[in-house]
């Protein structure tokens, strides 16, 4: 069954919000050094979180960025099949909002609205 993977939070000021995590949660939050394949990640400002050691049923990687958008926190599900899963979403009443794009050294997102109007990513790691 598929889990929830990581999730994202989108922030108007990265630096505050790192701050604020950080010191109320204990998070390691650090920069991710811009890349020529990193998808615009210098612009995004975005910071890894680490938020503790991987335990069973527990998320312990997340994002931090600058919000470009008016959008939420975004939480990722880790699907087998990334195709398969998004060409179910309109069948099934859903929106994509953002189709299936590869991330190099990550692997494919994709980005739906449910029934509801609620963003959800979805993901597929890169195989080795």
């Amino acid at each position: 069954m598929p889990n929830l993977s990581h999730f994202m939070i989108p922030a108007d000021n990265v630096d505050r919000a790192r701050r604020f995590y950080s010191a109320l949660l204990g998070w390691k939050i650090e920069p991710v050094p811009p890349s020529p394949d990193s998808m615009g990640i210098a612009a995004m400002q975005y910071h890894d979180i680490i938020t503790g050691p991987v335990e069973s049923g527990a998320l312990s990687t997340g994002g931090l960025y600058k919000r470009q958008l008016n959008e939420p926190i975004l939480d990722f599900v880790q699907v087998e099949d990334i195709e398969a899963a998004v060409s179910r979403v309109e069948k099934l009443g859903g929106t994509i909002a953002r189709p299936i794009t590869e991330i190099p050294g990550v692997g494919l997102i994709a980005m739906i609205l449910d029934t509801e109007g609620n963003i959800i990513g979805l993901w597929t790691p890169v195989t080795k």
